[in-house]
């Protein structure tokens, strides 16, 4: 599981530092193999190789008729781009990709359980500072998380 947010530096050639107590865990679940692909909000989604290959197959058998299936493969599935940890830890974010998510040299890596997200950090910011002034109830829960309790 991947949990927290760490903001982390890209160098001049894209390349981010994988925080330390993370490595571990993607060598031991994915051998050090990651993917990273787009998502609508303007952040890279970055997955261990064995999980997104599970959405990926997902993603692939989506009706192809259906404008909006078509639109998320073409996007999620196009964009996806393997990435391998090097040893010291670091991964290369291609340019297509950074270019996307608007990444220049700060940036925050965001745990989300099974993959992170890579926002721009002062994309991030702005993100973050909208949904915590969020009116309750303006944004509405979804019915199958209104009984979730935190």
């Amino acid at each position: 599981m991947f949990r927290g947010a760490s903001k982390v530096a890209l160098d001049a050639k894209g390349r981010l530092a994988i925080p330390s107590r993370y490595r571990e865990r993607i060598t031991s679940r994915a051998d050090g193999h990651l993917v990273a692909t787009v998502d609508f909000d303007h952040c890279l989604l970055i997955y261990p190789l064995p999980d997104w290959e599970e959405i990926e197959r997902k993603l692939v058998r989506l009706p192809s008729l259906n404008p909006q299936a078509r639109r998320l493969q073409r996007l999620m599935v196009g964009y996806a781009t393997e990435l391998d940890m090097d040893g010291h830890g670091r991964i290369l974010v291609p340019r297509e990709l950074r270019d996307f998510a608007g990444l220049d040299r700060q940036a925050m890596l965001i745990g989300q359980g099974n993959k992170f997200e890579l926002w721009d950090e002062e994309r991030w910011n702005t993100r973050r500072d909208e949904w915590l002034a969020a009116e309750e109830g303006e944004q509405g829960l979804p019915q199958e998380l209104e009984s979730l309790s935190l």
